[in-house]
Formats: C-alpha cells, structure tokens, sequence
C-alpha cells in the first residue's frame, strides 16, 4: 500500500530508485525465483531459478543413439539446465560421460577445466564425474561461461550446466548443491 501510495504521488522517483532496496522485502522484481524440479523418466532433483520447459531429441553418445531429454530456461542473463539420457549399457557410461563434456569444449571453441569432483549421494562412481568450466564463444562470437557438472546413476548419464556471460558464485553454488538423486 505504502509503494502504492508514493507512486500515484510526487514521490514516485523516489519509490522506484527504492526499488533494490525492497527487492529483498517485497520483491519488486527478482531474476531468479528458485523452485525445486523433478524431471520425468529422471532419478533427479533440481533447483532452478526459473520455470523450466522440457525437450527430447536422439542424439549420438558413445556409439549409439540415445533419447536425451534437456530441461532449461534462462534467467539472470544466463541459461540453466539439466540433461540426461539412458544408456541401456553400462559400458558406455563413462565414454557417454567424456562425450558430453568434449562437446562443450568443441561447441564454446574452448579449454576446458576441471574445477572440483561431482559428488551426488546416491550417484554411481566414475572418473568422469567432475565439474568443468569452458569459457570461450557463442557461434556470434558472444563470449560465454559455461559451468558443467557430469555424474551418472547406473546406465544413465546427466550434464548440469549453467552458461552466460558472468555468474554470480551464490547462483551457482544454489544450482549445483540443490542437486540431488531420489
């Protein structure tokens, strides 16, 4: 009522350059609005900041071709998302898991590193489960970062990715510690 109040009066400048100040109190606007997300045909929990939509399409991992299920929305000047497929063969996880990853590499033009282990309970051992930063371009030359999180349970395999031109560590943090298997 207050905020009403000032901006049908000559207080309404003043109300408006309040508004950072009531984001946290009122939340005039906030850009990332997080909610926990349990994709279909997944183990997975996740929190995004936004409200998702779901895609599948077949693509090609490990030698075969596998449905690969993203779920993603964009938010903060960034993009979140969480994609997994189902190998049906456990020996091609791990090579799946390294497909995954060489791809962001390939698709940024960029050097991947690994920043930390992927640790999930509940999630099956493998060397390639690790979270890896690629900065490099967009196809319009845009310059990007992209933090991945790869790990997998039993056959199937999940990349959890945010990219964007910069962000904040506590929106990563938030992302990648609110994953969790069921």
């Amino acid at each position: 009522m207050l905020l009403s109040h000032y901006l049908r009066g000559r207080g309404a400048a003043w109300a408006l350059s309040l508004c950072p100040i009531w984001l946290g109190l009122l939340g005039c606007a906030p850009s990332l609005d997080w909610r926990e997300i349990k994709p279909d045909d997944s183990d997975a929990i996740a929190m995004f900041p936004c409200k998702p939509t779901t895609d599948a399409r077949m693509v090609s991992l490990a030698g075969a071709r596998v449905r690969m299920v993203l779920v993603a929305c964009r938010a903060g000047d960034a993009t979140w998302a969480l994609a997994f497929a189902d190998m049906a063969d456990p020996a091609k996880v791990t090579q799946a898991l390294q497909d995954l990853r060489s791809a962001n590499a390939s698709n940024l033009k960029g050097t991947p590193t690994v920043i930390g282990e992927m640790r999930l309970a509940g999630m099956s051992p493998n060397p390639q489960a690790e979270r890896v930063r690629v900065q490099g371009r967009l196809p319009a030359g845009d310059e990007v970062v992209l933090e991945s999180g790869f790990f997998a349970r039993g056959t199937r395999v999940y990349q959890a990715t945010v990219m964007g031109k910069a962000v904040d560590a506590e929106a990563l943090a938030t992302f990648f510690d609110g994953l969790k298997l069921r």
